[in-house]
């Protein structure tokens, strides 16, 4: 990933924050009889308004509140957290997947490759932009498709900003679909053929697409679409059997409604309805541990899922784990 070199040769972060328009949430992980293991959590809400996600314009409306609630999380947390992976809305960032026939064999090669293919696409212009990607399936002939995520320059720098009021240097940023993604890729729990993960949240609904540990599909529809979670993902799997030669998901996973009560079950009982597959919950504490003095309510596992994920995603890609992260690593 484009900018994940720098990160990895610094220590490991010492928390992860994840900042969403109606409130802020941080984690810790620490060794627990060679696993890891979260070892603490806070979250606190943010004032209305202070905060709205978008790909195109100002995201954090009122700074000084969301910095102190930055400050407030992780004082909550312990410890001195002077290194944060930092977790933003999906809403903030555009993913996508992009092939080449042929894939240049020198990283700047690539990168500018990358931006000429999305310079038309993108909702702003290309030299305003973050990009990061990961590769994905790659052909013997040479070809390959490779994940992208393009978000504006300025407006990671909005949410990097806040962290830096609260005393904390946000050294790999990721959005919370990929994250959740990333707790299965970076423990070694990625089926090895297809899976589904659909994330919601208050503001929008993500659908995610595995081919193994490669991402195959993405989309992210904000609360203001009118087709139902059931009708999105009925329209994802035609798309999945008709062009991308599904064969059937090993497991479907759904999770981050925790916030909205009965929001999950609900979701849950629409999915398997119409996919006439089980459906199981996304449970962090079922893959990364939970120190004894934690439990995990609805809203605790909606908002650990994340944040378990990019801290082990930081963590064991330093250690060179086998799975290969998916995912935006932008430092601004």
């Amino acid at each position: 990933m484009s900018m994940l070199a720098s990160w990895l040769g610094a220590p490991p972060p010492d928390a992860a924050v994840e900042i969403t328009p109606d409130l802020v949430s941080a984690a810790r992980v620490e060794p627990r009889g060679g696993e890891l293991a979260v070892s603490a959590y806070a979250m606190e809400p943010l004032p209305a308004g202070a905060l709205v996600a978008s790909l195109t314009s100002q995201n954090i409306v009122d700074r000084s509140a969301v910095a102190e609630v930055v400050r407030v999380v992780l004082s909550r947390v312990g410890g001195r957290a002077a290194r944060v992976a930092l977790v933003i809305p999906d809403l903030a960032a555009r993913v996508t997947l992009v092939r080449f026939d042929t894939i240049p064999s020198r990283r700047d090669d690539l990168d500018q490759l990358m931006r000429w293919q999305l310079r038309k696409s993108a909702p702003f212009p290309i030299d305003e932009a973050c990009l990061s990607f990961t590769p994905g399936a790659q052909e013997a002939g040479g070809g390959g498709e490779f994940m992208v995520v393009l978000a504006r320059r300025d407006i990671v720098r909005e949410y990097e900003g806040v962290c830096g009021e609260a005393g904390a240097h946000a050294g790999l940023v990721d959005l919370a679909t990929l994250s959740v993604v990333n707790l299965f890729l970076a423990t070694g729990r990625a089926p090895a053929g297809d899976w589904l993960v659909v994330y919601m949240r208050p503001e929008y609904t993500s659908i995610a697409i595995m081919r193994g540990e490669d991402m195959i599909f993405f989309r992210n529809r904000p609360k203001s679409d009118e087709a139902s979670l059931a009708d999105l993902v009925h329209q994802t799997a035609m798309y999945y059997e008709d062009r991308l030669s599904g064969y059937g998901f090993e497991r479907i996973l759904l999770g981050g409604g925790g916030r909205i009560p009965g929001a999950v079950e609900l979701a849950r009982r629409s999915l398997e309805g119409r996919l006439g597959t089980a459906v199981e919950p996304i449970d962090p504490g079922a893959i990364v541990g939970l120190s004894d003095r934690i439990s995990l309510t609805d809203d605790a596992m909606d908002m650990l899922a994340p944040l378990s994920g990019i801290l082990l995603r930081a963590i064991t890609s330093r250690r060179g784990s086998r799975g290969q992260p998916t995912g935006t690593a932008v430092h601004v």
